[in-house]
């Protein structure tokens, strides 16, 4: 199996090819190209995520290094850090932000199946966003604050699996409510979502879509309570309330009742206190969802950390907006080859994994169940061990 092949060609071949030359094809990524096609700009930067380069000379001095293997693998142009920087420049984002939402509806078929951390028979999702700090000289489109640039990467979570279903890219200075309003989300499904998140209006919207949330209240939340249900307190939990706004203004803006419930942590000793539309579940479901929550933060985690995406190869917005989406690309490529190939361990792992073995010409799921062996190789040598008894 992939006998001969590299483990970046074998990683490409979960690659849609047919998908990714259509994308090009619809924004004339390669109109006018003689040299160094979008499919060689794709490799460039998806070895750059795997193996961690830091620059586009690190890219095209690791990569030339290698050139007697860069033809199989599928390289048909010369590489070198102006035509990279060119087309990061000139290629339009939008190819491989098809390719990613592509890869995301073949990662969640994969997934579907996947058991969920916590007993629900809702679709469970979790919505935050992260800001990705930028030197406000090199980048003043992405004006954040007055001495600073950033931009935003708000994604919705598939909790089967950790599979992000939507990802915008906005500039700093949009407000994460904002993204509320075109956020797709399927009919009956719960979301978990952060205190910043709390919009009455917005909310109340997902409400009569219908679609349920579990979010985390304010400390300046302000209520009137129609009843209570008894709650188990050596579970952690404090109250479940059936409650109703009352200042005039989220009165007017969610104007149904709404579910209280307060929880403390038993580890940390932290007070929660979560407002929800559903109330079919039990009180300590309801803290069991917002604790997935964190699902979202471990992907933000994991995308800055074993990702390029802290430092840049290019300013343009379209060069940023390129390189993310190709690195969201590899982290879907990864999820998917885990599942087809059933290999064990984490994403992260697996990827620190292929990192080391790049070139190396062995089946992918020999090289990472050889990595996973605990045992160690008994020893031919017949010399006596100086410390036996």
């Amino acid at each position: 199996m992939n006998v001969g092949k590299t483990v970046f060609a074998q990683i490409l071949e979960h690659l849609p090819r047919y998908e990714f030359d259509k994308f090009v094809k619809e924004y004339e990524g390669n109109r006018r190209v003689r040299r160094f096609p979008c499919y060689d700009q794709f490799l460039c930067l998806a070895y750059a995520q795997l193996t961690y380069r830091e620059s586009l000379r690190d890219i095209e001095t690791c990569l030339n290094s290698h050139h007697e293997k860069l033809y199989h693998i599928g390289f048909r142009g010369q590489i070198s850090r102006s035509t990279m920087a060119d087309a990061g420049e000139m290629r339009d984002y939008r190819i491989y932000q098809d390719l990613a939402y592509h890869l995301i509806s073949i990662t969640r078929k994969l997934y579907q199946n996947e058991d969920l951390a916590i007993d629900l028979d809702y679709s469970l999702y979790a919505f935050d966003s992260t800001t990705i700090d930028l030197c406000l000289s090199l980048f003043p489109w992405a004006h954040f604050r007055k001495t600073k640039a950033a931009i935003k990467m708000h994604t919705l979570l598939d909790l089967r699996g950790s599979i992000p279903t939507f990802i915008s890219l906005t500039t700093g200075k949009v407000h994460d409510v904002n993204v509320l309003d075109i956020l797709p989300l399927e009919k009956d499904s719960v979301i978990a979502i952060d205190r910043g998140y709390i919009d009455f209006s917005r909310l109340y919207t997902l409400n009569l879509f219908p679609a349920f949330f579990v979010i985390r209240a304010k400390s300046n939340f302000r209520c009137r309570r129609l009843n209570s249900q008894k709650v188990d307190k050596t579970l952690g939990l404090r109250s479940d309330q059936r409650i109703v706004l009352t200042t005039k203004k989220s009165r007017a803006a969610y104007p149904e009742t709404l579910r209280r419930v307060s929880y403390v942590d038993l580890d940390t000793k932290k007070r929660f206190v979560y407002l929800t539309n559903i109330f079919t579940v039990s009180a300590i479901t309801v803290a069991d969802i917002y604790k997935q929550r964190w699902q979202v933060e471990l992907f933000f985690r994991w995308i800055k950390q074993h990702l390029r995406i802290k430092t840049f190869y290019g300013t343009s917005p379209n060069a940023v907006k390129t390189q993310i989406w190709i690195a969201i690309s590899i982290y879907l490529l990864v999820a998917i080859l885990k599942k087809r190939l059933d290999l064990p361990g984490s994403l992260h792992t697996i990827l620190q994994i292929l990192e080391v073995n790049i070139f190396e010409k062995k089946p992918i799921i020999q090289i990472v169940k050889d990595a996973y062996k605990q045992e160690p190789e008994p020893s031919l040598c017949n010399q006596l061990n100086l410390f036996n008894s």
